[in-house]
């Protein structure tokens, strides 16, 4: 797979969002469980299209008692995380790095928007995901925006479809640091989901 692009600290200048019910175990979840070391922190993802800089889907990372993803109508199938309704559980450093890649390609890009928050607001925002799903196909970012506007000092974002004009929006907020991440892989996501597949078997 080809080396990622990481572009720290710029100032804030794909997948297709269909609702499945998806409910793994207790036991399956436990086991998977990560809790993160650092501050609690919120992290909006937006997968924009190289040429046009087009928002294509909005995720968000969260770490709170625990760390997960919040991919509403996400695209990546993969057997490490288990899911309950579009909540990824189990979200190392690693695998995070994992979804990323797999939605860089030669023509997306994701943009990583990072804010700290309180442990009470990362918690709050982890039951509303929890609460929120399965997200219906092109609803992604309708979703998440509706999720950050009810926590206490993201009332100002906007409700709305595009992903672009949430990034936007979140990229305001007092705190935010921002990140791309870039590949040069083919458009083909299925090659990505490949290869990140066999080195997650081989313990990558």
């Amino acid at each position: 797979m080809q080396r990622r692009q990481f572009l720290i600290g710029l100032p804030l200048a794909l997948s297709a969002c269909s609702a499945q019910e998806v409910w793994a175990p207790d036991n399956v979840v436990a086991r998977a469980i990560y809790r993160g070391t650092g501050p609690k922190s919120l992290t909006l993802y937006t997968m924009k299209n190289t040429g046009s800089d087009n928002g294509a889907h909005s995720a968000l990372m969260i770490d709170a008692s625990q760390r997960v993803m919040w991919d509403p109508a996400g695209s990546w199938r993969q057997d490490v995380m288990p899911e309950r309704n579009d909540v990824l559980f189990g979200v190392t450093p690693r695998l995070e790095q994992y979804y990323v890649s797999f939605h860089a390609r030669v023509t997306f890009y994701v943009v990583g928007q990072r804010i700290e928050v309180t442990p009470e607001v990362a918690e709050r925002a982890f039951q509303l995901a929890l609460r929120a799903g399965p997200v219906a196909q092109a609803n992604c970012t309708r979703a998440t925006s509706r999720i950050l506007r009810q926590l206490p000092g993201f009332e100002s974002l906007p409700q709305t479809w595009f992903p672009n004009k949430l990034a936007d929006a979140f990229g305001t907020l007092p705190g935010v640091t921002t990140q791309e991440y870039r590949e040069t892989d083919a458009d083909d996501k299925s090659v990505a989901a490949r290869e990140i597949a066999a080195a997650l078997r081989e313990g990558q």
